[in-house]
């Protein structure tokens, strides 16, 4: 690589992932509150329905929805996918900037909820959300964002825990009501889209981490046709 910089310049800063946010204060401080009790909320490695999926797919553009901590968009930049990663919590993207840099890749970072990103329609090869929280809407504003992104010939890979949409509201404060499940995104598709696995499957996951305790996962696998 040339160092074309005028010596004794200094070299410009790379762009913070919390330049700007895009989305609803309080869900940002939701989220950041949530990663801020622990100094790492997941594991660290990707996600095994991720490693799954992609294994037979030739690296393009993604999009990983939800990236949090950002395991699954180090492991996508390492195997020369061009990786766009978006979360809405500044701590989590801060955490995953940082693993990025220690990797040695580079990931484009977009501190926004996805409803409310200012993404390029129609242009990731790969669109991944693994086990996001995403919220309902009755215009169906997730749904359409998930879709939306795709590019003709690209896939759409929604994984989800299994039995958390049939689940009764607890005292937390969950309601499986008040999110989008991977049946909701399977009825959203039209003859544009080929669906080419829906199925509930034993997961692989990752060892340690919130969430490890679940076993089961929903994949959703989706190819635009055009």
């Amino acid at each position: 690589m040339t160092d074309n910089s005028t010596a004794g310049s200094p070299a410009p800063a790379a762009p913070s992932p919390l330049d700007g946010y895009a989305g609803d204060p309080a869900v940002r401080a939701e989220w950041d509150g949530i990663y801020a009790e622990r100094r790492q909320l997941w594991s660290g490695r990707p996600n095994g329905a991720l490693v799954a999926e992609v294994a037979g797919l030739t690296p393009g553009r993604v999009l990983d929805v939800g990236c949090g901590e950002g395991a699954d968009a180090v492991w996508l930049a390492r195997r020369g996918w061009d990786v766009t990663a978006l979360e809405v919590s500044g701590v989590a993207l801060e955490r995953a900037a940082g693993h990025a840099r220690d990797a040695g890749v580079t990931v484009r970072w977009v501190h926004a909820t996805l409803t409310d990103a200012q993404l390029p329609p129609a242009s990731f090869d790969l669109v991944s959300a693994q086990y996001p929280a995403l919220l309902r809407t009755p215009d169906a504003a997730a749904e359409r964002a998930l879709t939306a992104a795709v590019a003709v010939g690209g896939v759409l890979l929604l994984v989800h825990h299994a039995g958390m949409d049939t689940r009764q509201p607890d005292e937390g404060g969950f309601d499986p009501a008040d999110y989008v499940w991977p049946s909701m995104v399977t009825a959203h598709l039209g003859d544009d889209w080929v669906v080419e696995v829906d199925e509930q499957r034993a997961r692989v996951a990752p060892e340690g981490g919130a969430g490890a305790h679940h076993t089961d996962d929903l994949v959703l696998r989706a190819r635009r046709l055009r």
